[in-house]
């Protein structure tokens, strides 16, 4: 930051204005895709495009935001990529075609890649060393928060005015960001430009693999994943992809993606433990709403107030976790907020049809603490690693790891979810006791004769009630199976926590060494 220049608070904001607008459209436009599936002519599983088509932008793009930022400049890359966003959300609201919408959505996947990484290693830079815990606290406001505010967001505007708004509504913010960068953001002296020749081979192997690898996770649950060919040949092409990419960018002169920064234990270490926080975040985010509507009847609207807690926790202790960083040190931080979150799960694995707002509330406010400890101390402690010179290629990295870990929670989760309901039912059905079962038959048969039914549609329909309850037992200890797993994940990654320094030190991106 240069002197007399703009304020590291006033950089802040006009960099978080394009990340929150490219995190929130991550999850703003789910609970407007039914009203947008009718109106476009596309089924529930065509719509789904509309979601797939950004996530799968971002990932392809994430990890290339470091040369493209050395090939034109960041500040030009930063201020491209916020034009092509705002033109593309008006496109989406202007789409009268499912085609037009998914391509009008890639277009604002691939410019949201670039406005969730850049400001990242921005902020590093505008924030003085004894404040890099701040600054990571505030991009993590973003970053964390947004998603879970989406819904809600997208739910209201939806209900006021209707789908297209969700995306109308960035284009008055996406202008005020163009006019507030090109005032107020410029690149750094030390950012070299770079215009060697483009690494075409590892791009075309990073674009095949991470893009197979995405499409499974996507369209793998919906698809009995490997018992279909579809999901065989999308694996294949993901190891293939993903092998070719790996080894051309390790042992190529000029790479498109520094791979070489994976080689920093700390910026390794904490960037896989970032990566399960995504998993288990992305994840739980996806089933809850099911549970909270599916089985306790909640409306869309509900369900995203009822999530709420989470989000509130995270804005109180984001920037305290920031300014905590300091003191505590990234070990401390890191293990306090994996039991917070441990735990926050935990107690979530108790639930019932009878669960009320506080039971549901207070393990998300456990949660919100633990991720805003962990995201804090976790993304400082990582780029501290690295030279400033490749801060925004490690960027890059850092969130690409992320996305492509929130996509594998979600995948998880899904499946998880459908199996252990049929392995719960079977279980459930077998240890019924049959004194009990009869009693509940007649109990049920005699109530559906009482309605006017003949004895064998009476018996019909009662068994029909009792496999539904079998069912709902069975779902509610599914979600209570998963929600045991993820706690277990956090605490099994906790040993990664000894390969992060015990003390903050210095955080000084221009002295680390990768």
């Amino acid at each position: 930051m240069s002197e007399g220049g703009p304020g590291k608070w006033v950089i802040a904001g006009t960099v978080m204005i394009g990340n929150i607008m490219a995190v929130l459209d991550s999850s703003i436009v789910n609970v407007a895709l039914p009203e947008m599936a009718g109106n476009l002519g596309a089924t529930i599983e065509e719509i789904t495009w509309v979601v797939t088509g950004y996530i799968l932008a971002n990932v392809l793009v994430m990890p290339v935001v470091g040369m493209l930022s050395a090939r034109f400049g960041r500040k030009r890359l930063y201020l491209a990529a916020t034009a092509l966003f705002t033109m593309a959300s008006m496109g989406c609201g202007l789409a009268g075609s499912l085609s037009a919408m998914v391509a009008c959505r890639a277009l604002q996947g691939l410019a949201g890649g670039v406005l969730i990484t850049v400001p990242q290693a921005i902020l590093r830079e505008s924030f003085p060393p004894a404040e890099q815990g701040v600054a990571m606290g505030v991009y993590g406001m973003g970053v964390v928060l947004a998603p879970a505010i989406g819904p809600t967001l997208g739910g209201w505007l939806t209900d006021q005015y209707s789908w297209p708004w969700v995306f109308y509504i960035n284009v008055p913010i996406g202008v005020l960001n163009l006019v507030m960068v090109q005032r107020l953001i410029e690149d750094p002296p030390y950012l070299e430009r770079n215009r060697a020749p483009i690494d075409v081979t590892g791009l075309g192997f990073m674009i095949v693999g991470l893009g197979a690898l995405q499409l499974m996770l996507e369209e793998g649950e919906r698809n009995d994943w490997f018992e279909s060919g579809f999901i065989v040949r999308l694996a294949v092409l993901a190891a293939i992809g993903l092998v070719g990419f790996v080894w051309r960018e390790l042992t190529t002169r000029r790479p498109a993606v520094d791979l070489s920064i994976l080689g920093n234990v700390r910026f390794s270490a904490a960037t896989f433990m970032g990566g399960i926080m995504g998993a288990g975040l992305s994840g739980v985010l996806f089933i809850l709403p099911l549970f909270l509507q599916n089985l306790l009847g909640y409306t869309a609207m509900d369900s995203g107030l009822a999530l709420m807690p989470r989000s509130l926790a995270m804005l109180v202790a984001m920037p305290l976790a920031g300014r905590l960083y300091n003191r505590a040190g990234p070990q401390l931080m890191v293990g306090v907020g994996l039991a917070c979150i441990a735990w926050g799960y935990w107690d979530l694995a108790d639930l019932t049809t009878d669960t009320g707002f506080w039971d549901l509330a207070w393990p998300q406010v456990w949660q919100g603490v633990g991720f805003s400890l962990l995201f804090a101390a976790l993304s400082t402690s990582a780029l501290a690693a690295v030279r400033r010179e490749r801060m925004t290629a490690a960027t890059g990295l850092y969130n690409v790891v992320r996305q492509v870990m929130g996509s594998i929670g979600i995948a998880v989760t899904a499946t998880m979810l459908t199996h252990g309901q049929a392995a719960y039912h079977a279980i459930l059905a077998e240890d019924m006791r049959p004194a009990a079962a009869r009693r509940w038959l007649a109990m049920l048969t005699a109530a559906a004769g009482r309605t006017g039914a003949d004895p064998l549609a009476a018996h019909q329909r009662a068994l029909e009630l009792l496999d539904g309850q079998v069912r709902t037992q069975a779902t509610v200890l599914a979600y209570n199976h998963i929600f045991a797993f993820v706690a277990a994940a956090f605490v099994l990654v906790a040993p990664l926590t000894l390969l992060l320094p015990r003390s903050s030190g210095t955080e000084r991106p221009d002295v680390a060494v990768d």
